[in-house]
């Protein structure tokens, strides 16, 4: 299993990298599927739920068998797996425009989180309840999150600073 959350953190990298650099200046078109963000809070807040997501993915290798650190990771695999169809999936089609991260969501973050959790299923590591809860527990806290951490950033990046 310890490879496969390697996997994890490559998928979740490589995606929020591609968010990271088109993101923002996408966010500036209005959207109903985005409020328009910063590169700076952008980039704030996408740091910090990578480092969380690598935090519950070496949480989960090395404290394997807690409950908390297992649900957790398998919070934020679900988490990506649905973070790919929306908002990135549906904004694509609602508004005719590429969204980014759609690419990096499909390709990876949805076949690997998905290899992740199958494995964890066959494996009998976890249930399907524990998957939707975990996922929904997780998703909706990161939900809550990003605003916090937009802001945040808005305070601490480089654009604020140099005012």
């Amino acid at each position: 299993m310890e490879h496969l959350a390697v996997f994890f953190c490559l998928a979740i990298t490589l995606h929020n990298m591609e968010e990271a650099i088109w993101l923002p200046k996408w966010s500036q078109h209005s959207s109903r599927f985005q409020k328009p963000v910063t590169a700076g809070e952008f980039h704030f807040a996408v740091l910090v739920i990578t480092v969380l997501a690598y935090l519950s993915a070496f949480s989960y290798v090395y404290l394997s068998e807690s409950d908390f650190t297992k649900w957790i990771f398998v919070g934020f695999l679900g988490s990506m797996i649905i973070n790919a169809v929306f908002p990135h999936l549906i904004a694509t089609v609602v508004m005719k425009r590429y969204a980014p991260g759609l690419l990096t969501g499909l390709l990876l973050n949805i076949p690997i989180n998905s290899l992740i959790l199958y494995q964890m299923f066959t494996e009998d590591l976890i249930a399907w309840n524990e998957i939707i809860l975990s996922t929904l527990a997780v998703g909706m806290f990161l939900l809550a999150l990003i605003p916090v951490l937009f802001k945040m950033g808005g305070k601490v990046s480089p654009e604020q600073i140099a005012k």
